[in-house]
C-alpha cells in the first residue's frame, strides 16, 4: 500500500512495517492545538465539527503524520506517540501495577516507613505508595502520640475521605457502643463500611495506646484468597462476582444501605480488583430462596477461606505505629482484649484509592527508581515490633 490511504471514517498507515488505522474524529479530538497548554484540559469542541469530517490532504515523513482538514485546520501527529496508541499501550498508566499476593508469613517481609521520612523525604512516599498498590498495605512507625500525626500522614496521599463516622473516628472501648469495634469484643475479618454506596478506599489506623493483654490484629490478603477460590471453586467465585449483596448500617440517626458484589473484577484485565466482605453489617440476604440453594455454598466457602490459617497474619499492633491498607482487598479483624486489661485507642480515617494512585503518579515520575531496587525495612529488631 502507499504511505496512507484516506478511507470512509479514517486513514491507515504504515508504521514500522505494521498497517495501522485512525479514525478522523480521534486524530482531530487528539490534535496538540485541543489542549490548554496550562492545564492539560481539552478545549477544542469535537461536538461541533461537520458529521462529515475528513482530510483535505496528508503526508507523511520520517516522524510525523501531517494533516490539513477541509476547513484549513492544521495537525501534527509524531509517528512514535501514533504507534504507542496503535498498539494499545494507551496512557502507559504508572499506576497500574501487578498486584503481589502475600500470606500469613508475611509480617516480617512488610513495608515499613517512618513517619519523619514520610513528611520529609518525597521519594519514600513514592516508595510507601508503591508498596500499597503492590502488596496493599505498610506500616509506619514512629508516630506521634498528637491529634494531627494521622492527618498529617494521610495528606501525603491526599485529603481525608469522610464516612459516615466523620472525618475521623476513635476505636476503644464505650459503655454504650454504636459499633462491635467499640467493644473489647473479637471482630471477624471484614472490610468495612460496604453498607456505603462506594466503600473506602485506604484505611489507615493509628494505634496511639496498647497496654490491653490480648486484641492481636488479624490482617487477610483477600485478593489471594479470591483467585485461590477462583481456580478451586470457579463456579462460586462467578457467584460471589455477579450476585449483589445488601449491607446495613444503622444507628438512632443513621440507616445507611448498598448493595455490593463480594468479589469485585477489573473491567480491563478480569483480575480480581476488590472484595466487600462484612458478615456483621450483611443485611437479610434478597435474593429468591432457590438462589439461596447457590449463594450459601459460594459465600460460607469464601468466608472459611478467609480464615485459613495459611493466609492470616496475625501480630500485635504497637503504640507509636499506624497500619495502612486497602480497604478493597485487604480483610482485617481483632482477637478479643481482656476488658479492664489497659488501655487500648485507636484513631482511624480513609482516603480515596484515586488519591493514593494519583499521588503514586506524580511522586514516581518525580522520583523514578531502576526496577526492584527497592528494599524495605525488615522487623529483625526486638524493639521494632511484637508479633504476637
Amino acid at each position: 500500500m502507499s504511505n496512507v490511504v484516506l478511507l470512509k471514517s479514517g486513514l491507515e498507515l504504515i508504521i514500522q512495517g505494521e498497517i495501522a488505522y485512525f479514525n478522523y474524529f480521534w486524530l482531530r479530538d487528539n490534535c496538540e492545538t485541543s489542549w490548554e497548554s496550562s492545564t492539560q484540559e481539552r478545549t477544542f469542541d469535537i461536538l461541533a465539527e461537520a458529521d462529515d469530517l475528513s482530510p483535505a490532504s496528508v503526508q507523511v515523513t520520517d516522524t510525523f503524520l501531517e494533516v490539513i482538514w477541509c476547513d484549513g485546520k492544521q495537525s501534527r501527529y509524531a509517528l512514535a506517540w501514533l504507534k504507542r496508541w496503535h498498539q494499545g499501550e494507551n496512557h502507559g498508566d504508572l499506576a497500574v501495577r501487578t498486584r503481589q499476593p502475600w500470606y500469613a508469613d508475611h509480617y516480617a517481609n512488610m513495608a515499613r516507613f517512618s513517619y519523619d521520612e514520610m513528611m520529609d523525604a518525597p521519594n519514600r512516599v513514592a516508595d510507601w505508595a508503591e508498596a500499597m498498590l503492590d502488596e496493599g498495605i505498610a506500616l509506619i512507625q514512629g508516630m506521634p502520640n498528637s491529634e494531627t500525626a494521622l492527618q498529617s500522614l494521610c495528606e501525603q496521599f491526599g485529603v481525608v475521605r469522610p464516612s459516615f463516622s466523620g472525618y475521623a473516628f476513635d476505636v476503644f472501648s464505650k459503655a454504650q457502643p454504636e459499633n462491635l469495634a467499640y467493644t473489647s469484643k473479637a471482630l471477624e475479618l471484614h472490610t468495612d463500611l460496604p453498607a456505603e454506596e462506594l466503600a473506602p478506599g485506604i484505611q489507615f489506623l493509628h494505634c496511639r495506646t496498647n497496654d490491653a493483654e490480648g486484641g492481636q490484629s488479624l490482617f487477610v490478603d483477600a485478593n489471594a484468597v479470591a483467585t485461590a477460590l477462583q481456580k478451586s471453586h470457579p463456579e462460586y467465585f462467578r457467584i460471589l462476582t455477579e450476585y449483589q449483596v445488601p449491607f446495613r448500617y444503622t444507628t438512632l440517626r443513621q440507616d445507611v444501605r448498598a448493595k455490593q458484589r463480594i468479589i469485585e473484577l477489573d473491567p480491563i484485565n478480569g483480575e480480581v480488583s476488590g472484595i466487600n466482605f462484612s458478615q456483621h453489617l450483611a443485611d437479610i440476604f434478597d435474593f429468591p430462596q432457590r438462589d439461596m440453594d447457590l449463594f450459601y455454598p459460594a459465600f460460607r466457602k469464601f468466608g472459611q477461606m478467609l480464615q485459613d490459617p495459611s493466609y492470616l497474619m496475625t501480630f500485635r499492633l504497637n503504640a507509636g505505629e499506624c497500619i495502612v491498607f486497602d480497604n478493597h482487598r485487604i480483610a482485617h479483624g481483632r482477637a478479643s482484649y481482656l476488658e479492664g486489661s489497659g488501655a487500648r485507642h485507636l484513631r482511624g480515617c480513609y482516603v480515596d484509592r484515586g488519591e493514593l494512585r494519583s499521588a503514586y503518579r506524580v511522586l514516581r515520575a518525580q522520583h523514578p527508581v531502576a526496577a526492584d531496587t527497592i528494599a524495605w525495612p525488615q522487623a529483625d529488631e526486638p524493639g521494632m515490633a511484637e508479633v504476637g
